[in-house]
């Protein structure tokens, strides 16, 4: 379980981030969601202890993050962040088996074991053909999921993910969330697209000029008003299928009349 208090960021003497808080459970996927600059990210570094709050706390199954040092950490915190160096001179495989670097002592080779779980890692994300790949070849979408696959390797029970769906095609990003939900890690992970944190997120938390303006369910805080009022653009709550997804429409066109699906 991740909690985090009462956390504030700043950066030169600036807030970024001001009172945010934020649970999530076992088994959870809990989204961040909101408007470029809304503070997403520097939340979500913070959690892993990438940033230090100025206040406020977070803790892992009620541990402070900051007492947690080096492999430790990593063995139980697997983050996929935005700014992975993408021309390391390694084939996805050695990519993948990073991963496994937590649970190694110092100088110690790479065992079967940890070979099998960099196979079983690519397999899930549909990459195992990658495998023998130059990392630094590959296209957007496939570095991402080699990400999330060494991501899985690390066999970490919490997860936190940057914008995971970027550079995939529908059927990816699709594939990526719905095999996400199915982890039983604790899970926290920031998206822009809100159709998809509707359908594959248990619970979200909006945030907004650095503050947390909604959090809930998807139908709690995928509300057209406070839509029209954070992201300056209509937006119309359809079921389909028993789940919730926005039609939108530009401030200045009329909103169309959908039906569930």
């Amino acid at each position: 379980m991740i909690t985090a208090t009462d956390i504030s960021v700043g950066y030169g003497g600036k807030l970024v981030i001001e009172s945010v808080g934020l649970s999530a459970g076992p088994g959870e996927v809990v989204g961040l969601i909101g408007p470029n600059g809304s503070g997403k990210s520097s939340f979500l570094r913070t959690l892993y202890s990438a940033l230090r709050p100025q206040t406020g706390q977070v803790s892992l199954d009620g541990q402070p993050v900051s007492a947690l040092r080096g492999n430790e950490l990593a063995r139980r915190i697997a983050v996929v962040a935005q700014e992975t160096p993408t021309d390391l001179p390694v084939s996805v495989a050695e990519m993948v088996l990073l991963g496994r670097t937590p649970h190694r002592t110092a100088l110690a080779s790479f065992t079967r074991e940890d070979h099998q779980a960099v196979a079983a890692a690519l397999s899930r994300v549909g990459a195992r053909s990658l495998a023998d790949r130059r990392y630094s070849t590959l296209s957007g979408g496939e570095k991402q999921r080699v990400l999330v696959a060494r991501s899985l390797a690390q066999q970490a029970d919490h997860l936190l993910l940057d914008e995971p769906t970027n550079h995939l095609d529908i059927r990816y990003q699709h594939e990526l969330l719905r095999m996400l939900r199915s982890l039983g890690t604790t899970t926290v992970i920031v998206l822009h697209d809100l159709n998809l944190a509707a359908r594959y997120c248990t619970k979200l938390v909006m945030l907004d000029g650095g503050g947390v303006v909604a959090a809930g369910s998807a139908e709690q805080v995928l509300d057209p008003d406070l839509l029209l009022q954070v992201y300056g653009i209509h937006a119309e709550a359809v079921q389909v299928n028993g789940t919730l997804q926005l039609v939108f429409s530009m401030v200045d066109e009329p909103l169309a009349q959908h039906t569930a699906g």
